[in-house]
């Protein structure tokens, strides 16, 4: 039987209670581990120091080598401003259909729903000649330092199909963009601000990148899913005094890669553009990339993707759910480095719109919609 309404969102009530912002995952992992325990589902967890911690369990008879995927992350974002929240971060609270917490759309609800999923599954006795697996990381909100030391571990070289359970309101996200993240650093000559032609402003470099950034990517092919690339400057950082020209200053950028524009196209762009700069001008930009995440494809008339979508037709009632991509990162964008051939899609409850913002929410029945959509993917995945 599945279970009740109550048990099924004190899964996701005690998961928002634990404060997990860029770190703790241990806790959520060990809650995860004592509901499997009682489940009699076998499961690892990898922690690897201050109390970070990935948790890996497995049900499924084995019969075949057929394996589907549910993962989700521990972590949420900070809570920067605590006090302009009408609600507590940390404190679950439910008014009409609607549950508030810090992780309640990103993702503690996809997260539990999937904790659910295995586990009713289990109790239901449903047939799985294959393996599920579910993953849960620490770390994606920040470096994916879970995804990736699992990555490294070989956690997806043998994965079939991959349900990442990121608010989606429940569409059926069949492809997402990657994520870039990078530094520019220009160097300068400082004088005083009265003598400024003794000196190299290096702001004034990192203008010269700025304007040349706002077009770099017009030529780049449009992507026949992710359409068009997406970037922006988002931070800057220079001078020490007002009234001397600095030498030193730094910006950081984020970019959305496309399979048609992809990151290994962003890296040749901006090289050129810098090492243009550098040989035209006396400024003298460096280039560093901080993170590298890939983008997911999966083509929206595969099975899988088909699949998940009747699933949560049959599941949602009273909305119009369908297939649509978009422009986040996921830890997929990690673990499709080793196995860039399985079928990837993104599918979680409410309400993507409020992701990593104050007074984040999530629905009671998009969350239990949820849970009986991923059991209703698993049931059939293997037929």
């Amino acid at each position: 039987m599945s279970e009740s309404k109550e048990a099924r969102l004190k899964v996701l009530t005690d998961l928002l209670k634990i404060h997990t912002p860029n770190g703790n995952e241990i806790e959520v992992a060990q809650y995860i581990g004592k509901l499997f325990d009682q489940a009699g589902i076998s499961y690892h967890i990898d922690s690897f120091g201050d109390r970070r911690a990935n948790l890996v369990a497995e049900i499924g008879d084995k019969q075949t080598d057929d394996v589907l995927v549910l993962t989700g992350h521990q972590d949420t974002v900070t809570i920067p401003r605590p006090e302009q929240w009408q609600h507590d971060p940390f404190g679950a609270e439910i008014v009409g259909d609607r549950l508030y917490g810090r992780g309640a759309a990103d993702m503690k609800s996809g997260l539990a729903a999937q904790i659910l999923t295995l586990i009713e599954l289990v109790k239901e006795g449903v047939s799985i000649p294959g393996t599920v697996r579910f993953i849960a990381t620490a770390g994606e909100e920040f470096g994916t330092p879970g995804a990736n030391r699992l990555n490294d571990q070989g956690i997806a070289k043998d994965v079939n199909a991959m349900v990442v359970g990121e608010s989606s309101n429940g569409n059926v996200v069949y492809a997402h963009s990657g994520s870039f993240n990078y530094e520019i650093i220009s160097h300068g000559k400082s004088t005083h601000s009265s003598t400024p032609q003794l000196g190299i402003n290096a702001i004034s470099g990192l203008n010269a990148y700025i304007d040349a950034e706002a077009h770099l990517f017009d030529q780049a092919p449009v992507d026949d899913y992710l359409g068009k690339v997406q970037h922006s400057v988002t931070l800057i950082k220079g001078g020490d005094q007002v009234n001397i020209i600095p030498e030193y200053a730094e910006l950081y950028g984020n970019i959305r890669p496309t399979l048609a524009f992809d990151n290994q196209h962003v890296v040749d762009a901006i090289e050129a553009k810098v090492a243009e700069i550098n040989k035209t001008t006396d400024y003298q930009l460096e280039f560093k990339v901080i993170h590298s995440w890939h983008p997911v494809e999966t083509d929206p008339q595969s099975r899988f993707v088909q699949l998940a979508l009747t699933s949560v037709k049959a599941n949602f009632e009273g909305r119009d759910v369908d297939l649509k991509t978009y422009n986040g990162a996921t830890d997929a964008s990690v673990f499709t480095k080793s196995n860039p051939n399985m079928d990837v899609i993104v599918l979680g409850p409410d309400e993507e719109t409020v992701v990593h913002q104050t007074d984040e929410y999530t629905t009671i029945s998009s969350y239990l919609s949820i849970i009986d959509t991923y059991k209703t993917i698993v049931s059939n995945y293997f037929n």
